[in-house]
Formats: C-alpha cells, structure tokens, sequence
C-alpha cells in the first residue's frame, strides 16, 4: 500500500488531489503539507496534516520516517506570473525544494510525483502540436525551473534508481480553489466573473491559444501515471498531456450558451501575455496516450456546464 506526502497540498492542485488520494489508498495513507502552520477543516479531519516547509531537509525528512511515507506527490512550486515578480524566490523554492525532495526520496526509497508545465517551452519550441522531445528554451524563471526539475528527476531515476514520474501540466480550471498566480488563471476567473457580473475582463488578448485542462481530469494524470507499469515507461519527466486549447473569445463563446448576455473584453497585461505568447498554442501528447493509456474525459463544453452549476452552488447564486 503506497503511503503517500502531498507537500504544497493547499494550493489549488492539492486541495482537490489529497481528498482524491485519500478516497483511493485510505485516509490514514495520505499525508496533507504545506508551508502554513494549518490547513481547512475539511483536510484535517479527514487525516493527518503536517505543516512543512520543502526548504527545511531536515524537517521533510523527518516527516517522511515519521510516517513510513514511500510516495511524494511534490506540488510545492511558485508559479509563472509569481515566479517573474520573484525570480530568486522562484528559483529557490521550485529547485532547492525539488533538490530536497529527490535527496529524501533517494535516502528513504520512495517514488517522487513531481509535476512540469507547458512552461518548459519557448519561443523557439513549435507552437502547434508540440512534439514530447523537442527544444525547450523558457524566457521565465519558472520555466527555466521546470526544465531543470525534469532533467533533475531524471537524473534521480537514471543514477540512483529513484521512480520519478511527471506530466507537463497545461493551464488548470477547478471550482474549488483558487488558482495561486499562473498565466492561465484567466480561464478560471472568466466564470467567477460570468457568474457574479455577467462580463469579464481579460488580461489575456484574443486570438492567444493555449492548452487547458478542467482539473478532474488533472487529479486523474497523477493517479493513472502513479499506477502506470514502469516496465512500459520510455518517458518519467515528464509528458506532455493535453485535453483542450482555447482563447479567450472562444471560452466566452461556450459561457454564452448558458449565460446568453455574458460579455467579453480586454484589458492585456503585458507581462503575462508575454509569457503566454511564449508557450505553445496546443500539445502532442501521443506518448502519454501509447506509454501509459492516457486519455481525458473533459473537452471545453463539458467542462463549462459543470464549471457554472458547481461554481454557481458554491457561490450561492443562479445563472440561469
């Protein structure tokens, strides 16, 4: 039975990841960490939280011995836009925390789930159908950080027999938490906006393509690659997966059949236009679907009539 440490469990992945883990191995075999010294009732009276910083080795060891821990979903990372306004604090937490993690894993034996992005592409990279092995020269420091992390991780797997897996994570679209400062948080705004005020400004321009997946199909990567055989792994860090890719016009498109007097319109930031301009428009995520049967249940209609009727239940309000 795995049992299993979620380090950054409170941000918008781990919310939603550790009530899932704990649903599949027992509640008593997922372990909830963050930074913060409490987590929401709603983890803590499910299982065990454990407040870690992934700069503190010594202390994430501790934790991981304390509770025979011998799988690490590590999601503790400053994001895109975030990581720009603090590069140096970027670089520290998303390489030195990583560091931390593999040096545990390899000294306690334990696998290491550990996410990419899209990111981890440039400029240079080709925008549309953006093979798995491909040139990768990020202009952001998270970027830069998650190309590292999987040349890392590799490095962890090939010289020291650590299990590292990961998948290049597009932007991701929950209910249920907010997301913590990326690039793609417009798509999740856009429907707190439709539902609230009926319009939305966006600071993404129109026409900018970038991949997007609804959550439950996010939560369902980790787990299907976590279980996935080792023995048909050419890939670990990490493969791209992908689900939909949309703009923002195209996203207010869908949100109109159910709120027909929804307005779009725009105010672009240029600081995360750049960088989503840097990304690819769409992935090829041939060899997650060859290598481990990968597969998403979400395309951008599904996900806006599901998006509006929980959103909506959870802010109290109607849309309809």
């Amino acid at each position: 039975m795995k049992k299993i440490l979620v380090t950054g469990g409170l941000g918008q992945i781990g919310t939603e990841l550790i009530m899932t883990l704990r649903g599949v191995y027992g509640n008593e075999n997922v372990i909830a960490s963050s930074i913060e010294p409490d987590c929401p009732d709603f983890i803590r009276e499910t299982g065990v939280y454990e407040s870690v910083d992934v700069l503190d080795a010594k202390k994430l060891g501790e934790v991981c011995r304390k509770h025979d821990i011998n799988q690490i979903v590590h999601l503790a990372a400053i994001l895109s836009a975030v990581g720009e306004s603090k590069p140096q604090l970027a670089y520290d937490i998303n390489m030195n925390g990583l560091f931390n993690v593999l040096e545990v894993a390899r000294e306690t034996g334990s696998g290491v789930f550990t996410p990419s992005s899209i990111a981890a592409f440039g400029p240079s990279t080709p925008k549309d159908m953006t093979p798995q092995d491909t040139v990768q020269r990020p202009t952001t420091m998270y970027g830069v950080t998650k190309v590292a992390g999987e040349l890392l991780c590799d490095y962890y797997h090939q010289r020291y027999g650590v299990d590292t897996r990961g998948v290049r994570f597009p932007g991701l679209i929950s209910y249920k938490a907010l997301p913590g400062g990326g690039t793609t948080d417009y798509a999740v705004h856009i429907y707190y906006e439709a539902i609230k005020n009926r319009k939305y400004t966006s600071y993404i321009a129109q026409g900018t393509k970038m991949d997007m997946m609804y959550m439950p199909d996010a939560i369902k990567s980790i787990l299907d690659l976590m279980e996935a055989d080792p023995s048909k792994l050419i890939h670990r860090n990490a493969f791209n997966i992908a689900a939909m890719s949309f703009a923002p016009e195209d996203l207010a498109v869908e949100i109109m059949k159910h709120i027909p007097d929804f307005r779009l319109d725009y105010a672009v930031d240029p600081v995360r236009q750049e960088i989503a301009d840097s990304w690819p428009n769409s992935l090829d995520d041939s060899t997650a679907r060859a290598e481990w049967g990968w597969k998403p249940e979400y395309d951008i209609a599904k996900m806006t009539a599901d998006m509006l009727e929980k959103l909506a239940e959870k802010l109290g309000k109607t849309y309809k």
